[in-house]
């Protein structure tokens, strides 16, 4: 079986002046082996710090490691040239935490739709391309009368993200990176957010790194869970017994973090637990 992404051994170490003392890792020693015959949606989770965004940036090809390689379909991207990389850069897209960022408040929302599909030629023409439009944004719950022809600000948080998604899936990826796609919309939007990244997964096959600080989201998104803590992986494996049966203390503190619902409890009590995963966390945790 062939593998979509691997990424072997590396390292982002980002230097502050001249002097090494001053040089902050940012990802260490990190693995990863994504299928291309097997889709799933792995959530790398920690909090910020920790080194989720770096991944991010370094598998769009942002920036290059500091050491070891990432490989899509068994080449490095730093060498990706011509039509390689031009593939490259359609077959992995990312979905960003700010909504809003990616647009031009100048432009309505067709110029973020019409921009990829003729700069990869995606349409035969004029018609096609709304045709495309309109599929890729009733994939992901909107109706196109209601967004199309309209300014970024006209529009909710939750529109702006799924019109997001909805750019992605007009370039048909095989691998979508989502850093922190729902931690700037309401929480009574964010389940229809997920359900696209998860529509996205299941009905066209696409891998999903989802990247996130919460685990709530992680839980009932993801196949697998990696756990970062300061550039390091604390723990990973299958996201159902990670969460339920976490075995490494910041993992755990992650967990207990997880606002249950408690008629009894007021604002600002923790839980036992909650305060002994603390304790055990700052113990054992490493000295920066």
């Amino acid at each position: 079986m062939s593998n979509l992404l691997e990424i072997r051994n590396v390292t982002k170490v980002y230097q502050r002046g001249l002097l090494s003392a001053h040089a902050k890792v940012a990802l260490k020693e990190f693995n990863l082996i994504l299928p291309e015959n097997d889709p799933s949606i792995l959530t790398v989770a920690g909090e910020s710090g920790s080194g989720k965004t770096t991944l991010a940036m370094l598998v769009l090809g942002f920036i290059t490691p500091t050491t070891g390689e990432i490989l899509y379909r068994g080449k490095n991207i730093t060498t990706l040239r011509g039509a390689e990389r031009m593939a490259y850069r359609r077959e992995v897209q990312a979905v960003f935490q700010d909504p809003f960022a990616v647009f031009n408040p100048f432009y309505t929302v067709d110029h973020l739709l019409t921009v990829p599909i003729k700069q990869f030629k995606l349409a035969k023409s004029g018609k096609d391309a709304r045709n495309k439009m309109d599929e890729a944004l009733t994939a992901v719950g909107l109706r196109p009368e209601d967004v199309l022809g309209r300014f970024p600000h006209q529009l909710s948080g939750g529109q702006r993200q799924r019109i997001n998604v909805a750019r992605a899936l007009l370039l048909k990826p095989k691998l979508l990176i989502a850093d922190e796609p729902v931690s700037m919309v309401d929480a009574s939007l964010r389940a229809n957010i997920l359900e696209s990244l998860k529509n996205l997964h299941r009905d066209h096959g696409v891998t999903i790194i989802y990247i996130t600080h919460d685990l709530t989201t992680a839980y009932h998104v993801a196949d697998t869970i990696t756990v970062l803590y300061r550039g390091d992986v604390v723990e990973k494996g299958d996201v159902e017994t990670v969460i339920r049966n976490p075995q490494h203390a910041y993992t755990r503190l992650l967990v207990d973090s997880i606002p249950w619902p408690n008629l009894d409890q007021k604002w600002g009590q923790h839980s036992v637990r909650s305060k002994e995963s603390q304790a055990e966390f700052k113990a054992n945790a490493p000295t920066p």
